[in-house]
């Protein structure tokens, strides 16, 4: 846990370090989407389901949810997948049902790529994120739906994303692979006590999308998966995460808004996302912003993270051409250990679609709070770097200690076009926000 504090003033800061862990500790946003009992179940074993790893699965699946879908009993469905592997290609999901995965129960998806069906982009990205058209429909799917849980023993939803990175490793992708779980323009989505792994791309993408509510996951892929994001909330609102393990290969958990110009005209903001006691690693980040943010991201929650052998532990990112706010950031109590940076803001990161942005579509960032934070062994402890056209303003740092030992080549806090104020940090950050005093930006009291 926390090392033995030398000085009154250390002990006092880890005191109120877990004092105010302890007092977040029962918070809790279930009630976004409470736990429906459904009276009407069924098992996948009902619709000829064998569990032995070499069946293929995905008619059952299909004429299980049909039968969901068209029968339409009171309450929802529930579909239990005993223990057992279950090989199937994707499917969708569809309104009223409850997935519940039995302990010892494994979903697994098909390696065969040609049971990939292709869908269009997503109206805020333009194209697939990582090819030019269309892109893969996600192993598990829903679209225009109300009231879907994903639930069990914890049990397993596995990707079997080998095949789809070493595709990206060769340059062989065709269209964008696809994600393990993805939603769209639903509404009262719930993802309970399941394990999620080796997604071929982002593991849970909820987009355009409201009151969602992601506890109790473990989600795991190898440290070296390409972009194999843990949960990204995508111009969505009222999204809770809260109570899950990540160890991936991309950013933990990332909060995203459209692509650029495809992004802006859509206009689909991401607002009301909270994000509470998430434990990981990754090489990248931790909790981060971006850095797709065109149609803006405001009001969001991060508190009592803890991250190991982490690349960057908060991160807002945003570029040249993406537009958007980014505003009303607060990301407070975060313990975080052997990182490569601590804080990192940054308008200068992320690819465009095409070349048709537009370079005046500047992003605005305002009002981010970064509080309560300590680490050890970090490398780099922040990176803030605005926009000369329009700077980064009311950054508030304030009860931040970030122990390490900077090499030469990498200064302890570097800072350019932001304005701010800092309480409290050590190493003692950069002038733009080496301010003492308890107002404007940083009126927080300790």
């Amino acid at each position: 846990m926390f090392p033995f504090f030398r000085t009154i003033s250390l002990w006092s800061m880890a005191v109120v370090f877990l004092l105010r862990s302890a007092a977040g500790e029962w918070e809790t946003c279930s009630w976004i989407v409470p736990m429906s009992y459904r009276n009407d179940k069924i098992s996948i074993k009902d619709f000829g389901g064998v569990g032995d790893g070499r069946t293929l699965n995905t008619n059952a699946f299909r004429e299980a949810i049909y039968r969901i879908e068209h029968l339409r009993r009171r309450g929802g469905t529930l579909l239990y997948i005993p223990p057992g592997v279950y090989l199937t290609g994707p499917f969708n999901l569809t309104s009223h049902m409850t997935l519940y995965l039995a302990r010892g129960a494994v979903i697994k998806a098909t390696k065969d790529t040609r049971h990939w069906p292709l869908i269009p982009p997503l109206p805020s990205y333009g194209r697939g994120r990582e090819r030019l058209g269309g892109r893969h429909m996600s192993f598990i799917h829903g679209n225009g739906l109300r009231d879907v849980i994903i639930t069990g023993e914890n049990g397993t939803i596995d990707g079997q994303g080998d095949i789809w990175w070493n595709m990206w490793r060769q340059r062989t992708l065709q269209f964008t692979r696809p994600s393990l779980v993805e939603f769209l323009n639903s509404r009262g989505i719930l993802i309970s006590n399941v394990i999620f792994m080796n997604s071929p791309f982002w593991n849970i993408h909820p987009v355009y999308c409201s009151n969602v509510v992601v506890r109790y996951v473990t989600i795991l892929a190898p440290a070296d998966s390409p972009n194999t994001d843990g949960i990204d909330p995508d111009s969505s609102s009222h999204v809770c995460i809260e109570d899950s393990y990540i160890s991936t290969g991309d950013d933990l958990v990332s909060v995203k808004s459209g692509w650029d110009e495809y992004g802006i005209a859509y206009g689909r903001p991401s607002h009301g996302i909270t994000i509470r006691r998430v434990t990981g690693s990754s090489p990248f980040s931790g909790i981060s912003v971006g850095s797709e943010t065109s149609g803006g991201i405001v009001d969001v929650l991060a508190e009592h993270i803890n991250l190991y052998n982490i690349g960057v532990g908060i991160f807002i990112k945003t570029n040249i051409g993406r537009g958007g706010i980014i505003r009303n950031i607060t990301v407070s109590n975060v313990y975080m250990e052997n990182a490569r940076t601590g804080i990192k803001i940054a308008g200068d990161v992320g690819d465009h679609p095409d070349n048709r942005f537009n370079p005046n579509a500047l992003p605005i960032v305002n009002g981010i709070k970064i509080q309560d934070v300590w680490g050890e062994k970090v490398l780099q402890p922040g990176y803030i770097r605005g926009l000369k056209k329009s700077p980064f303003t009311h950054i508030c740092l304030s009860n931040i200690h970030l122990n390490g030992a900077p090499s030469p080549r990498n200064p302890p806090w570097k800072c350019s076009d932001v304005h701010g104020a800092a309480i409290q940090v050590s190493p003692w950050p950069c002038s733009e926000l080496a301010t003492n005093h308890r107002y404007g930006a940083c009126s927080v009291t300790l």
